[in-house]
């Protein structure tokens, strides 16, 4: 693994001048009071639907978990826009052509200020690229069936609960 470093800030998002190294599930370590900054994207395309992926069998969190989001940590000197286009990328291999901001959230736990997005992608579905480590299989659903998805009991449910506002918009 490549080592990650991330900016911290206080709780009003105001830099704190000191960065924190990515330690493998080990996020809940970082100071009290202390936050870094984390994207999350929920990828529709134009023709209405929502791409899934299935969480990597390795991983610390979740694994095999269904999810309807991308998305990881701001590097150094990235800001919450800039490092949900390059989750995206690395993890899926589409491009947004739009972000629409959905809201922030505060993990205390994993001392994490959520900036959460809906990524808007046009062109081909079939260009999802998975990103060997992170995601193992991805589908496309419609709305029907992204309302089917969140009640599944192997899908994710701390992404839903960030998207709860934009979801309630589509029913």
């Amino acid at each position: 693994m490549v080592m990650e470093l991330w900016d911290l800030y206080d709780i009003n998002l105001k830099p704190l001048g000191k960065t924190w190294e990515r330690k493998k599930g080990k996020n809940h370590d970082i100071p009290d009071g202390e936050y870094h900054i984390v994207c999350d994207l929920l990828i529709r395309h134009a023709d209405g639907d929502f791409l899934l992926t299935r969480r990597d069998l390795n991983k610390d969190i979740a694994p095999g978990m269904w999810e309807a989001s991308a998305g990881g940590s701001a590097l150094t000197g990235e800001t919450a826009e800039e490092a949900a286009h390059r989750e995206m990328f690395e993890e899926t291999g589409l491009k947004a052509d739009r972000l629409e901001f959905v809201g922030n959230t505060v993990s205390e736990w994993s001392h994490s200020i959520f900036f959460s997005y809906v990524a808007y992608v046009s062109g081909d579905k079939d260009a999802v690229v998975l990103q060997e480590g992170e995601t193992i299989e991805y589908k496309w659903v419609d709305l029907d069936g992204f309302f089917k998805f969140l009640e599944q009991d192997d899908a994710l449910k701390g992404h839903n609960e960030r998207y709860r506002k934009y979801i309630d918009t589509l029913r």
